[in-house]
Order: structure tokens, then C-alpha cells, then sequence
């Protein structure tokens, strides 16, 4: 990994369904190290959401302590937590703004100068070779793949420590995901971003991650080198797994 110094630890995490017994997650303990990249893979329902939601907070671990930089994160307020710590779901919108205005909310909301939030605009739209007359368009004049090119610029525009990403490829052609996910893997490489992704893609995360979490049925499996992963066993695996839960709804 690029970074030896640990930004994520957790401890045994659980989450439970609200009011029941089930648990979406359950004795869950890794380590992520600071600018890794880490790809999480397992079937429907396995957990994958979830676990990004219980980092940053969106939804609140059952059991378990989560660190981050050896802080636990419920004695770090919500608002500058996700600052840190930024999710970014599968579906994002634009909350009826231009790409331009949404772009620099945020950041105008915490009393940025606007000369900065102009420089960093600039910065991440060329980085990510987002076409300029995108910047006048509202969320209705953008496809599906194109909102999610443009949240990713939202949330680097914040300069997280920590982005998590839920299928952040699911709506790009091909050529657009694999750019974007050789752009993530040198981004975090550089600048020490660490980056959790959930993508069922798995050509994708082979190509992204340093480090693999599995889950199934909210257990953690398996967590590795992406160097150690079989990746063709992998991928039969989790066909597998997808297959047993298809039948069992028939």
C-alpha cells in the first residue's frame, strides 16, 4: 500500500435492521491504510452499502467502534466528519442546481473565497476531463453516468481524506470507467487520498484496488492484497453467490 500510517480501523463492527434481530453487518474488523484503495466486492445483499454508510455515519453501528486516524468517529462532529469521510451513494443529484453552482455549494457555504472555489472548479473539471459547457447544464440535462462524473468533482472539490464510493462506474461506457478508475488509482497514489469503492465490475476493481474486502451476508470473508486475490475464482464465486440468491426468490 502506498501508505504504511492506518486511516480506517474497525473493531467488530455490527449493524442491525431497525427494530429486528437481523443484522446487515455483523463482527465486521479491517484496517485501511492511508492513500489505499480498496475495492469491496460480494453479492446483492451482502453488505457492501451498508458498510460504507456506518463509516461516515449515515447510519449508526449496533456493536464495534470504528477509528479514524485513531479517533473514534462519534466523538467527531457529524458535519465535519463527512467532510473527511465523504460518500458518495450510487444515485446522486444535484439539488436542482447548475453543475457550476453544485460544484461550489459546499464550499460557499463554509465562506470560501470565490477566487479558490474558481481555481479548485477549474482544477478537478480538467483533471477529470469533464467538457466545459457541462458547467450551465441543471441535473435534467445530464444523463445518469454524467451526474456521476459530476459528484465525483463535487466531493474532491471538498478535499476528503477518505471517499467512499457506491458503484461509482455502473453508469459510464467503458471507456469512461476505466479512465475514471486508473484516474481514482493515481489520485490516491499522490496525494494519500484513501478511496473505498463497491463495484460489481470486477474487471474494474482488479484494475483499482490494492486491497479486497468480500462480504457475504454481512460477514467479512476475506480481506487481502489485491495481489493475493484469484481473481478468476473470485469472479466465479461471486456468480455463484448471485446465482443462490436469485433462487431463492423463485
Amino acid at each position: 500500500m502506498p501508505n504504511s500510517h492506518v486511516s480506517l480501523l474497525l473493531d467488530r463492527v455490527s449493524l442491525k435492521t431497525p427494530n429486528s434481530a437481523h443484522y446487515l453487518l455483523q463482527d465486521i474488523s479491517f484496517e485501511v491504510a492511508a492513500g489505499a484503495c480498496v475495492g469491496i466486492v460480494g453479492a446483492s445483499g451482502a453488505g457492501k452499502t451498508s458498510l460504507l454508510k456506518v463509516i461516515n455515519r449515515l447510519s449508526e453501528v449496533s456493536q464495534g467502534k470504528i477509528l479514524f486516524e485513531g479517533e473514534d468517529i462519534h466523538r467527531i462532529p457529524v458535519i465535519a466528519l463527512r467532510r473527511k469521510i465523504t460518500l458518495l451513494p450510487q444515485e446522486s443529484k444535484l439539488l436542482g442546481m447548475t453543475v457550476r453552482q453544485t460544484l461550489a455549494y459546499a464550499l460557499t457555504l463554509r465562506g470560501i473565497d470565490r477566487s479558490i472555489i474558481e481555481q479548485r472548479l477549474q482544477y478537478w473539471i480538467e483533471q477529470l476531463r469533464l467538457p466545459g459547457d457541462w458547467l450551465d447544464r441543471t441535473e435534467v440535462q445530464l444523463s445518469v453516468g454524467q451526474r456521476q462524473l459530476v459528484a465525483i468533482a463535487r466531493a474532491l472539490m471538498i478535499q476528503p481524506q477518505v471517499l467512499l464510493l457506491d458503484e461509482p462506474t455502473s453508469a459510464l461506457d467503458a471507456g469512461r470507467g476505466e479512465f475514471l478508475i486508473q484516474f481514482l488509482r493515481e489520485l490516491a497514489v499522490r496525494s494519500s487520498l484513501t478511496i473505498l469503492m463497491v463495484n460489481h465490475q470486477l474487471e474494474l476493481v482488479e484494475q483499482f484496488a490494492s486491497q479486497v474486502l468480500h462480504l457475504r451476508q454481512g460477514q467479512l470473508i476475506q480481506n487481502c492484497s489485491a495481489q493475493q486475490v484469484n481473481w478468476s475464482e473470485l469472479r466465479q464465486t461471486l456468480i455463484d453467490e448471485n446465482t443462490a440468491i436469485a433462487e431463492e426468490w423463485m
